[in-house]
């Protein structure tokens, strides 16, 4: 077939009729935009048209796909238009599969390969055009591909061909970004009857999004196969997860014509091309696939879509430098996409298993990945790229400078990059593996230190879904053993009680691992079981972990999180591959790493610290030499002779904390305190505030000094505090403090009766009646200022008045006092003229001082 009658000869899809546009725009345009609908024949016409244009001159097209099946599925469509088996004119290139041939003018790649190329060849010598499909899903990878493309051209390859493909994108947003022609096809679609679930349907099952997804999906798949008699049907569930355990929930409940499908990239090339194609005849089909089916995969022969009406997402956070995989509502244009696949061939009809009220509750689209990701590959991609500043280059997105800032501090961490920002011989070695910088860093150092094959086979474990999976649906207990999977995957251990192994994930992860040694060139040897904890923690260096308690761990961020450490011996010391986060964050991929490995092969990372700390348990300062890395604490010993001026801050912390009110006061410091408090109330502006909440907020000056070569809370309760109160008063603030505020005052009697100043406004004074005889008027302080408010109490010390008219008290009050007190105590004198009587402190049969 020749490229000149290749065009004519394509099959009649809705894009065709824009093809000739298309390729009219991009004789005179470097870029271009096609908007295009699902279905619309996009992703395997438009290459295959591309063929024909002068301006290629035998260069190749490549075309970036978002994930590995989509790419296989499109080079074999387009192959199977040639009548050509893959490898031919049109080949593919995903992870460790490279299917091509010198005959190969079309290349289908993952977008993580068109990075590495860019990389090696900046100048994409050969190339002619790059198409960028499903450009709408926004994938990070993406976006670094299209920046760095836009860059080469831009520098070194001003005729390179740009083409953004998308279904539903704001193509009018790109175009103008671009400075490019939009091309539009229109498409063709069918109406598609829509269900919604009633608010009783929902809230029957549970609120979370798997409870909900078991719940629903497998009554919905059952109900749409007796309702609708024809077409095979396509159910979106956000996971592998999902969908194996709607799989088993709908286990022996299907008709007997009826195949079931999962959908997802582990399957060999039989399995994806028996879910992909029209089932046979007489047979359903229903597939159970993730949003790869939205847009940038076609299911042949679907009339019934399912939504379960969620997707999985990447959420990036940053306090914590932890990737965690959301499940999070579909978007509505998400939700559009996939129920357009019910349209394609007739009309159709959607389930969706959310109300018409959710629905207008959903986003318009899901945030790029770029404004939530992990940005450590891309940051490295930007420093061997030599990009000094993401501004650099061309963003439909700008990547957000604080993900940037962690992601340069892991890069230097992992020593990829030097601290100015420039990727090292390391950074680029490791990116040429292909893998995460994290991962790349555990097989080149790994190699390095003489356990490349375990490092190889642990970075292939780690970079895939897990091998393991529970046999029960409400299994939710974690079984976080790294080293187990290391031995399932080299064959040296049983299956485990209550799990099954995965065979389809065990045979990638191996073919990975494979893949790995051969491009590090290392010989297979016996793996290293005990050293999975080590290149554990080399890959995650800010995940290690130290157990606080038997179930519980401390995160070298500090965060604590649950892990089920009897599974792992109880050790010290843990490196976390996976982390759950959540309202409590849960370990589940862990390996035990030794005290001395982590001082051997992190000590770059150790910091070595005298901490000085009060110790509650034995109420004293404790001075430490300590070896930590970040909350870690790896070796402590005492420290003999500590900075004075530490362990009396510490001490002082530790008083600052208990509060001003849990001093050890005396009872003399006390008084004196109101005393001031009471001076402070009547003459603020002469006399310092000695209020709680002042001295609070003042115990640094007024107290630290003092506490210099204390240790402990007996020392600090040995200081003299009434005398600290009083440092920085001169002799005659003192002698004017004891004019003003007495502590005692004299009474008749020739008794010295104290004064109680609890009360800054009201001094008291409480003293038997009998001592004040002959005292005619109130006793003032203050200066003469404040009358003193009386207590005058009974021989049993009993107040029988309370007065500040002393004067008024002896001539009415006293005598019906007179009364009651004769006959309760006879013993004592009671005189008829109390101002002309003798003072008493005893008894009249005995009275002192007469």
């Amino acid at each position: 077939m020749s490229a000149t009658s290749l065009l004519p000869l394509l099959p009649s899809l809705p894009v065709k009729e824009a093809l000739p546009q298309l390729l009219t725009a991009l004789e005179t345009n470097t870029r271009a935009v096609l908007e295009a609908p699902p279905g619309a024949g996009k992703t395997t016409l438009v290459p295959l048209a591309l063929l024909e244009a002068e301006w290629r001159q035998g260069g190749k097209i490549l075309m970036l796909e978002p994930r590995r099946l989509a790419a296989r599925a499109a080079a074999q469509r387009m192959s199977d238009l040639l009548g050509e088996e893959v490898g031919q004119t049109v080949g593919y290139w995903v992870r460790m599969e490279h299917i091509v041939s010198d005959k190969t003018k079309i290349e289908v790649v993952t977008e993580g390969i068109l990075t590495r190329l860019l990389q090696s060849d900046p100048g994409l010598e050969g190339v002619a055009a790059i198409i960028f499909d499903e450009f709408h899903e926004r994938s990070l990878q993406a976006d670094v591909g299209l920046a760095l493309a836009l860059d080469a051209q831009a520098i070194l390859r001003p005729d390179l061909r740009l083409l953004v493909m998308s279904a539903t994108l704001d193509t009018a947003l790109v175009a103008n970004w671009l400075e490019a022609p939009i091309i539009k096809s229109e498409g063709r679609q069918f109406p598609v009857e829509t269900h919604y679930l009633s608010p009783a349907e929902l809230a029957a099952v549970g609120p979370r999004p798997v409870e909900r997804l078991v719940g629903l999906v497998p009554k919905a798949i059952r109900k749409a196969l007796e309702q609708e008699a024809e077409g095979d049907m396509l159910v979106f569930l956000p996971g592998m997860s999902e969908m194996r355990r709607v799989a088993q929930a709908l286990e022996g409940k299907l008709a007997s014509s009826v195949d079931l499908h999962l959908l997802h990239g582990d399957l060999n090339l039989t399995q994806q091309l028996a879910a992909i194609r029209p089932a046979p005849a007489g047979r359903r089909k229903v597939v159970l696939a993730t949003s790869i089916a939205e847009t940038s995969l076609t299911i042949e022969g679907v009339k019934v879509v399912i939504d379960g009406g969620f997707a999985r997402v990447p959420k990036f956070v940053p306090r914590i430098g932890l990737t965690t995989l959301a499940t999070i509502p579909v978007s509505r244009a998400a939700a559009d996409q996939r129920r357009g696949r019910a349209g394609r061939l007739g009309p159709g009809v959607c389930y969706r298993l959310w109300t018409s009220a959710d629905q207008l509750q959903l986003a318009d689209r899901l945030t790029p990945e770029i404004c939530e990701a992990d940005l450590t590959g891309l940051a490295l991609e930007l420093a061997i790229w030599g990009a000094q500043d993401a501004s650099d280059l061309k963003w439909l997105d700008m990547p957000p400078a604080p993900a940037l800032s962690l992601a340069h501090d892991l890069l230097v961490r992992l020593q990829a990059l030097d601290p100015s920002g420039k990727a090292t011989a390391h950074g680029k070695a490791l990116a040429a593996l292909g893998l995460s910088p994290r991962l790349g860093h555990l097989v080149v150092r790994g190699q390095a230190m003489g356990l490349g094959t375990t490092a190889c086979d642990l970075a292939a474990l780690l970079s895939d879904r897990d091998i393991l999976r529970p046999l029960q649906l409400s299994w939710s207990d974690p079984l976080p053993d790294i080293a187990l999977r290391l031995e399932l995957l080299d064959g040296q251990s049983p299956p485990t009680p209550g799990y099954a192994v995965d065979a389809n994930t065990l045979r990638k992860i191996r073919e990975q691992a494979q893949n790995l040694r051969q491009r590090i060139r290392e010989k297979r040897a016996p793996l290293d079981i005990s050293a999975t904890g080590l290149l554990t923690a080399l890959a995650y260096p800010d995940r290690l972990a130290q157990r606080e308690t038997s179930g519980r761990v401390r995160l070298i961020s500090g965060q604590r999180a649950a892990l089920p450490t009897e599974q792992l011996g109880e050790a010290e010391f843990y490196a976390i591959a996976h982390l759950e986060l959540g309202t409590k964050p849960r370990v589940l991929l862990a390996a035990p790493v030794r005290k001395e490995e982590l001082l051997t092969h992190f000590s770059d990372q150790l910091e070595r610290v005298a901490e000085v700390r009060w110790e509650a348990a034995t109420e004293k300062v404790v001075a430490r030499q300590i070896i930590r890395m970040g909350a870690l604490t790896l070796q402590e010993s005492a420290l003999p002779n500590p900075d004075p001026e530490l362990v009396a801050q510490a001490l002082l912390q530790a008083l600052q904390e208990k509060g001003v009110d849990r001093l050890p006061w005396s009872e003399e410091a006390l008084k004196t305190l109101r005393r001031l408090a009471f001076l402070h109330h009547q003459s603020p502006a002469q006399w310092p505030d000695f209020s709680e909440n002042k001295l609070q907020m003042t115990l640094e000056e007024w107290l630290l000094p003092h506490l210099l070569g204390l240790r402990t809370l007996e020392q600090v309760a040995r200081l003299d505090f009434k005398e600290i109160l009083l440092a920085d008063f001169s002799w005659e603030q003192r002698q004017e403090m004891d004019r003003l505020a007495p502590t005692h005052l004299e009474v008749p009697s020739g008794s010295r009766i104290p004064l109680d100043y609890s009360h800054p406004t009201t001094p008291v004074l409480a003293v038997r009646l009998q001592e004040v005889f002959g005292m005619l008027d109130t006793p003032h302080v203050g200066g003469g200022t404040v009358p003193v408010l009386l207590h005058l109490l009974s021989p049993a010390s009993r107040p029988v008045q309370v007065t500040r008219d002393l004067s008024s008290f002896w001539s009415s009050g006293y005598f019906d006092v007179r009364k009651d007190l004769r006959g309760r105590y006879p013993k004592h004198h009671w005189p008829d003229d109390p101002l002309s009587a003798v003072p008493i402190r005893g008894t009249k049969k005995r009275p002192q001082g007469w």
